[in-house]
């Protein structure tokens, strides 16, 4: 991932955005971004996984699992949170492919899907370090 560090931050509020001066479309720079441009379906696809991402205690989740896999009753003492409030976070995050389980007897074990979502989790949090 391409990292800009920049350290001139605009004191404007979001509403008040910059926009250009002269309405003046530069058709080269179009064509050369709208190949790269998201479909509508992945679009929506990436904002439902985002939206997964956008509840604090699924998150807190997260940061747990990615220390290692934990059980459900394991998991709900770290985020101090409640069993069925866990399981029904976890179903959220498994329906992202955020998260999967396996049984060992009657323990249900979670860990992170795989290793994309650990380095997302890993520079969202250095991200917000900086």
């Amino acid at each position: 991932m391409a990292r800009s560090r920049s350290t001139e931050k605009s004191s404007m509020p979001a509403a008040d955005a910059p926009t250009c001066d002269e309405p003046l479309v530069h058709l080269d720079n179009v064509r050369q971004v709208q190949p790269e441009v998201l479909s509508t379906t992945k679009a929506q696809r990436m904002a439902e996984f985002f939206s997964a991402l956008s509840d604090p205690h699924r998150l807190k989740l997260l940061s747990a699992l990615a220390q290692q896999e934990l059980c459900v009753c394991d998991l709900a003492a770290a985020v101090k949170m409640g069993e069925s409030a866990v399981s029904h976070q976890l179903r959220v995050l498994r329906s992202q492919r955020l998260v999967t389980y396996r049984r060992q007897g009657r323990n249900v074990y979670y860990g992170l899907a795989d290793d994309h979502i650990m380095t997302l989790y890993h520079e969202v949090a250095e991200h917000l370090d900086e």
